[in-house]
């Protein structure tokens, strides 16, 4: 009697264990800290004069001037000009650089899947309280917030070229 109790509450125990470790695994959202601001003063003034200079170019895709650019451009632009460092030109290739990182400083890179394979790949440069800067198919070059749902949902990975 007592061995067939010890066993009930061996199931019992695996059945609560195992459903307490699935709950806690299936979460499909990222947990993206951002990191304090105040370290990052330098690296924030270069992603405003970056926006200064290019706000509200329109996108244009493989665009890389004033009249139109795209995502991976203004990245690529603003690594090679406020930070002088050269990284490729398109954003599979972006997206293998440097370090994953999940506690966001400004400069980093982020990543979101918004369609299918190498083209439905889409990058900004963090800022700061959970912005980013981007270039909108619709708006241009702009600030959006990861905490929007629509970039919350197809966020993919952050990575830091610049320690």
């Amino acid at each position: 009697m007592w061995q067939m109790n010890w066993n009930r509450v061996l199931n019992i125990f695996s059945i609560m264990l195992c459903s307490l470790l699935l709950l806690t695994g299936c979460s499909s959202e990222a947990s993206l800290q951002y990191a304090d601001n105040r370290s990052d003063h330098l690296m924030i003034k270069k992603i405003e004069q970056q926006y200064q200079i290019w706000q509200k170019t329109p996108y244009r895709y493989g665009g890389n001037t004033l009249k139109g650019i795209d995502c991976s451009g203004l990245a690529r632009n603003f690594y090679n000009e406020k930070v002088n460092i050269v990284i490729p030109r398109v954003t599979t290739e972006q997206s293998k650089l440097g370090e994953p990182v999940t506690k966001l400083k400004a400069g980093d890179l982020v990543f979101f899947k918004t369609g299918r394979g190498d083209t439905g790949l889409h990058v900004g440069i963090y800022y700061k309280d959970g912005r980013f800067l981007h270039v909108s198919t619709s708006k241009g070059v702009q600030f959006a917030s990861l905490d929007s749902s629509y970039w919350k949902k197809r966020y993919w990975l952050a990575k830091r070229v610049v320690s």
